[in-house]
């Protein structure tokens, strides 16, 4: 038997944005919207989506930020390649949406191809309604208290 523990900096993209400046007017709009962008791509396979927030309000021991009013991960997977069995520990992707405060907070683990990277990137980005309007927060960070902001 081999075992290996790797500890790893997964970075993060996050992109905040207000309801006024997204093309939909509810968090349930934007989930549909990915799971739509994920089944149409020919090398995505859609699995499912999951309301965290139900399921850990719904846990006694479950506890929420008082500012999340509503949070779902898409869950899916690129079918790009598949190198070694490794890669199975960071797969499959998720891409957060989460109504914190009355804004919605968009992020996922920055896929190592960037291919995949770059998709995602645009659908999030393409949730705003002006696409070439700079961004208000925009984040990406390796480490816990290691954020690059842009703006």
């Amino acid at each position: 038997m081999k075992q290996v523990v790797r500890e790893i900096a997964l970075p993060i993209f996050n992109i905040e944005m207000e309801f006024a400046e997204c093309r939909f007017d509810t968090v349930e709009a934007i989930v549909s919207y990915f799971e739509e962008q994920v089944r149409s791509h020919r090398a995505a396979c859609y699995i499912a989506t999951f309301n965290h927030l139900q399921h850990t309000t719904g846990l006694p021991e479950g506890r929420v930020a008082d500012e999340i009013e509503a949070a779902y991960n898409i869950v899916f997977c690129f079918g790009f390649s598949l190198q070694d069995a490794e890669q199975l520990a960071t797969r499959p992707r998720s891409i957060g949406v989460c109504q914190c405060g009355g804004k919605i907070s968009i992020s996922f683990v920055e896929a190592p191809m960037p291919v995949a990277n770059a998709l995602m990137e645009q659908w999030a980005k393409s949730l705003l309604l002006d696409e070439k309007q700079q961004l208000p927060t925009s984040a990406r960070s390796g480490q816990e208290g290691d954020a690059r902001q842009t703006s």
